[in-house]
């Protein structure tokens, strides 16, 4: 079937999907691409707002009308892309519609859900459909999931011998000049996500035993999830390291299931950590999100929540969003600690001999990474598919980033935008002891 476009950005008038759109001037100019959503006037506004930013006339950009509750204009926009980047959640509410769409249409979808519930849901009831009808839909292109999943496969990649498990580290560090402008550091888009996530999570449980019949097996000593306890990450500073509440280890796990099943490699144990410089902050962050979890447990508080979102999260997260000067002077940092064997064993379901010792260190960092990381990496994520099919597995499915983009050059791609993925000399390596990077 011949598109009219290769790519189009659906949910082009949200926060996110404006700052896609602003990406997409870069780096899809070799490419035919163009904007949906509901509205014709809000969709030109969007044009010439970022045209205006980017210098460039964007009037000639196709404008396509789509609504998630209109089935029959989503199927109308799928069929004239080869992709659709899908920036309109939260995806519980609004992402299945779309993604039934694609399929139907056999047009791939990227997306930057970080959902664990509608991101295995969607694998549950829609891979085996996507493979038929040889269609990638790819969810979690974004920040966190992206330096998470890929930066695993990184530490793999670089790693002479046999991983056994891996922790990684998050943190964020302001690198401008001065003072970081005052404001939220979260769109509300982000905070209804988490709020209804968190009040749906006792879904995973039956989804998941649904989705993967068995358990991964532990190859190597297992490793215990430590909270909260007091490490090295960050170049020799003491700093307190919290479990990730996000989806980065759902993501990651899913593609080391995929890899074990599917590929015939050992599995890695993963945990997520992100750090916190003092035990004030951890304090404050456990009364937090206690608060957050009871009040996600009711209708009422939910709606609280969602009704006053910097009130509840203590300025992180606003309708506004945070400011460009903050975002665009934010450094993110993913510090991956790891240990395993020199050598591989011939059985991947079986260990090694002696003990993991072997121990390596990589790091994966990046500029914005809410919403300037975040669009780089759906849209290279798309292109990716576009481009490198042939090096994907299989001929579509319902995938995680790392199962789906770990034998391209996807990782390559983002070092060329803005992100660093590097191999690092020390187990206590920090902000300034890169060997080696892409």
């Amino acid at each position: 079937m011949t598109r009219e476009l290769d790519v189009i950005i659906f949910g082009a008038t949200g926060f996110t999907g404006k700052y896609t759109v602003l990406h997409a001037v870069k780096l899809l100019a070799d490419l035919k691409w163009g904007i949906a959503g509901r509205s014709q006037q809000k969709l030109e506004s969007v044009l010439k707002e970022i045209g205006k930013k980017a210098d460039t006339d964007l009037s000639k950009i196709p404008i396509i009308i789509a609504d998630v509750g209109d089935e029959l204009s989503l199927e109308k926009m799928a069929r004239q892309a080869k992709i659709v980047v899908n920036c309109c959640g939260p995806y519980r509410f609004y992402g299945e519609a779309v993604i039934k769409a694609c399929i139907k249409e056999s047009t791939h979808h990227v997306d930057v859900s970080g959902e664990p519930q509608f991101m295995e849901r969607m694998q549950l009831e829609y891979n085996e459909l996507a493979r038929e009808n040889e269609v990638y839909i790819v969810s979690a292109c974004g920040f966190d999931s992206i330096p998470a999943d890929l930066g695993t496969v990184f530490f793999e990649k670089t790693f002479d011998g046999q991983v056994n498990a891996i922790e990684s580290f998050m943190w964020f560090k302001y690198i401008g000049p001065g003072t970081p402008e005052k404001g939220a550091a979260l769109h509300y888009g982000t905070w209804e996500s988490a709020v209804y996530g968190l009040a749906h999570a006792n879904e995973l449980r039956g989804l998941r035993s649904k989705l993967f019949k068995e358990r991964l097996p532990v190859i190597g000593p297992v490793m215990r999830e430590r909270s909260p306890y007091t490490s090295y990450p960050v170049g020799g500073k003491n700093t307190y390291c919290l479990p990730f509440p996000g989806a980065d280890r759902s993501v990651v796990m899913r593609s080391q299931r995929l890899m074990f099943e599917e590929e015939k490699k050992a599995p890695v144990q993963i945990r997520n950590y992100f750090t916190v410089k003092s035990f004030l902050e951890v304090l404050v962050l456990f009364i937090t999100a206690g608060l957050f979890a009871l009040l996600t447990r009711f209708a009422f508080g939910r709606q609280l929540l969602l009704t006053y979102p910097k009130l509840f999260s203590f300025g992180a997260a606003s309708h506004e969003g945070p400011p460009e000067q903050k975002m665009n002077n934010t450094q993110f940092i993913f510090l991956f600690k790891g240990n395993g064997w020199n050598e591989r064993s011939s059985d991947y379901k079986v260990r090694p001999n002696g003990e993991p010792v072997k121990k390596h260190v990589t790091k994966v960092t990046g500029i914005n990474p809410g919403y300037g990381a975040t669009c780089v990496a759906l849209l290279l994520s798309a292109t990716t598919i576009l481009n490198e099919s042939s090096q994907m597995p299989g001929k579509g499915g319902v995938l995680p980033p790392g199962y789906a983009f770990g034998k391209t050059n996807l990782i390559e791609n983002l070092c060329k935008n803005g992100f660093t993925f590097e191999v690092m000399e020390a187990d206590n390596a920090g902000d300034s002891d890169a060997k080696k990077s892409l």
